[in-house]
């Protein structure tokens, strides 16, 4: 996070409503946590430069205000006032990964109440479009992003926990 080559830990903080930075000091030990308040409940994070600054920036999934947000690197593990993207529908999960083949970060993001995926693409500042919508199975919960057909396109994998299934979104 602060471009010392070292991997550091990113938490969300649900019960605090905040994110949490833990800079490696080396040697298998962390720093104590820097903590960035956010708007309500971030469930899951991911870590990805989505404004082609070089430096990794934070999104994450706010649960109870329906919302993803991102966290631009200002630089020494230091973070930007979040930005956020109206999702709706109990936001779970995120994952950041170029869907379109435009060599930037999308965002794409699992909607348990709505019961679909929804996919914001980068328009390459560090801001997203209004995310296109998908439906999966009930209430999904968790995603990742991989080529499970070999065809060198991103797919979206779901798991869905009411319905105890997984989704697969093939990329066309």
């Amino acid at each position: 996070m602060n471009s010392d080559n070292k991997p550091d830990i990113i938490v969300a903080n649900n019960g605090g409503s905040s994110v949490g930075v833990l800079l490696n000091a080396g040697s298998g030990t962390f720093n104590a946590q820097t903590v960035y308040s956010v708007n309500s409940s971030p469930v899951s994070v991911a870590v990805v430069d989505v404004n082609s600054d070089n430096k990794p920036d934070i999104i994450f999934a706010d649960q109870f205000s329906d919302n993803v947000c991102v966290l631009l690197n200002g630089g020494s593990g230091t973070f930007n006032a979040e930005t956020t993207y109206s999702i709706g529908g109990d936001p779970t999960s995120v994952a950041v990964v170029d869907v379109n083949s435009d060599n930037k970060p999308d965002i794409v993001v699992a909607n348990a109440d709505s019961n679909n995926v929804g996919v914001l693409l980068n328009t390459g500042n560090g801001t997203f479009i209004a995310q296109t919508t998908y439906l999966v199975d009930s209430h999904p919960y968790s995603v990742v992003v991989v080529d499970v057909n070999s065809d060198n396109k991103p797919d979206i994998v779901v798991a869905n926990q009411v319905s105890n299934t997984v989704s697969v979104l093939l990329h066309c």
